[in-house]
């Protein structure tokens, strides 16, 4: 019953993007690379998927990352968002947080032997052709699994801006300027010295409740402030605006430091229940002080990722029902790239799941397709899942869609020379403008049929076949005509340019 339904469903969004099929059938002929966001989260509060626990050595730390985005790699995914602000702390050289507890046992504590695990990471990313967003907690001022603070710990040196919540944890009033100003600088400060492609912030703004013991949020000093001043909003609206503010602050700033670094929010994935009509659950609205339609709606944002963690059949929190309504509020049209729970298991009928959500989030947004998978960890256990995404929706590469309200003008062509070398063709190329490169994509057309390879940066060469065995395992394929186009840090693809190989 479950799989009928869901092709009714198929069929119904394939229909809808009629225009989407035509182009499909045009790219059978005509080169074009898949565009598509492919992402996993990487999370480090707690340890729970790098590094694997505090205190490990440089070359254990570094080692585990490699096999993390090794893996990625192998998967084609193009994209990695890193925890490395998981309580108000650093997995990176700062100065104006302390050196992580969960990178290394201490907070304050720098790795020994001396490296930065930020630099590393965005240089093994790009080196494999994958973008490297990194992922801050705005507000989150020590956590449970945390370790004891340091001096520098904002607990510590400005107690003022941190209240304790019952379960523990130790939260930043977000309606004070001192924690605006202080998050917004550690955004800043990142922005600017690190080769970053984005900044990322998930869905914990105000606290969930559970972690004050279902009461509200302690903030009754700030709250009794801003009364005192004349504030008239109501102390919901007071929230939400002081959370509304800092969003806007960040991305304005993150665009004045470097315009192509993208922002990108991963909300709870239901605004408020009742909307759209069927769906029930939990009130972000009234209990994050998260205003999530508003930021996409107004623009504040370069991609959005609802976290989508319920099942297609889940009826009132239905997957496609949910990505459908957050589409229609996407008025500026920005990335709509869903936070998908992979971690559901590893058993055909959850591989079915994950796969068939892909393919609904490109039938619902096929300008810009994507998700996000949460985590890295349900790739590293499951070998159906592995094996699910290779063999189906991540088949071929893809680079990240473009993002043309930041920049739509197109990088220069590369400069291409073909050497035939026995039963091989070399492509090379080079570019006048190398910096403004962030991939290069080699297009080969064997029987009238293109396809293509994505490389890295770094890369300068290939070596394509003269000829290729056809699917019946017996007769040769010509190469015909070879392509290299360059792609820039905001998904611009250069114009193509065919080189002809036949009769060399």
């Amino acid at each position: 019953m479950f799989r009928k339904n869901f092709l009714a469903l198929l069929i119904t969004i394939v229909t809808m993007q009629f225009s989407f099929a035509q182009k499909e059938d045009v790219m059978k002929t005509s080169p074009k690379v898949m565009q598509e966001f492919r992402a996993a989260w990487i999370a480090s509060v707690a340890n729970i998927n790098w590094p694997s626990k505090p205190g490990l050595t440089t070359a254990e730390q570094q080692k585990e990352a490699i096999v993390l985005l090794d893996l990625l790699k192998s998967l084609n995914f193009n994209a990695a968002i890193l925890q490395i602000r998981p309580q108000a702390d650093a997995l990176y050289k700062s100065d104006i947080e302390p050196w992580s507890y969960f990178l290394t046992g201490t907070q304050g504590k720098a790795p020994s032997p001396y490296y930065d695990p930020l630099e590393f990471w965005i240089e093994a990313a790009h080196d494999r052709g994958m973008e490297l967003h990194v992922w801050l907690n705005p507000y989150r001022a020590h956590h449970l699994s945390g370790g004891e603070e340091s001096e520098k710990s904002v607990v510590k040196a400005h107690p003022e801006l941190v209240l304790k919540l019952k379960d523990g944890h130790y939260w930043m009033d977000p309606s004070l300027k001192g924690v605006q100003d202080l998050s917004a600088s550690v955004v800043k400060d990142i922005v600017k010295r690190y080769d970053i492609d984005g900044v990322h912030f998930d869905d914990y703004f105000y606290p969930y409740d559970s972690y004050h013991g279902g009461a509200d949020f302690p903030d009754d000093k700030s709250w009794a402030a801003y009364q005192s001043q004349g504030g008239k909003l109501s102390r919901g609206d007071w929230r939400r605006e002081s959370v509304n503010k800092f969003i806007e602050r960040v991305y304005k700033e993150i665009k004045a430091e470097k315009k192509y670094v993208k922002f990108g929010l991963s909300p709870f994935g239901i605004w408020r229940p009742g909307y759209p009509e069927s769906i029930e659950g939990y009130d972000q609205y009234e209990k994050l002080y998260a205003d999530a339609k508003l930021w996409l709606n107004k623009g504040w944002i370069d991609y959005f990722t609802p976290q989508l963690y319920w099942k297609i059949n889940q009826y009132p929190q239905s997957f496609p029902v949910l990505l459908s309504w957050w589409q229609s509020e996407n008025t500026k049209n920005r990335h709509l790239w869903p936070g998908m729970n992979v971690g559901l298991g590893g058993d055909d009928k959850n591989v079915d799941e994950i796969i068939n959500q892909i393919m609904i989030t490109r039938g619902i947004t096929p300008k810009s397709k994507g998700a996000v998978h949460w985590s890295i960890a349900a790739a590293v256990k499951h070998p159906l899942l592995r094996k699910g995404l290779i063999e189906g929706p991540y088949k071929n590469q893809a680079i990240v869609p473009s993002s043309d309200w930041l920049d739509n003008k197109k990088p220069e062509q590369p400069i291409v020379t073909v050497t035939q070398k026995d039963k091989f063709f070399q492509v090379s190329w080079s570019h006048p403008d190398k910096d403004d490169v962030f991939q290069w994509v080699v297009y080969f057309k064997y029987g009238n049929k293109w396809t293509y390879k994505v490389m890295t940066r770094k890369d300068s060469f290939l070596d394509v076949m003269a000829s290729v065995l056809a699917g019946n395992g017996k007769d040769k394929i010509i190469l015909q005509a070879l392509a290299v186009t360059s792609v820039d840090r905001t998904g611009n693809e250069s114009s193509f340019k065919e080189y002809n190989v036949q009769g060399f």
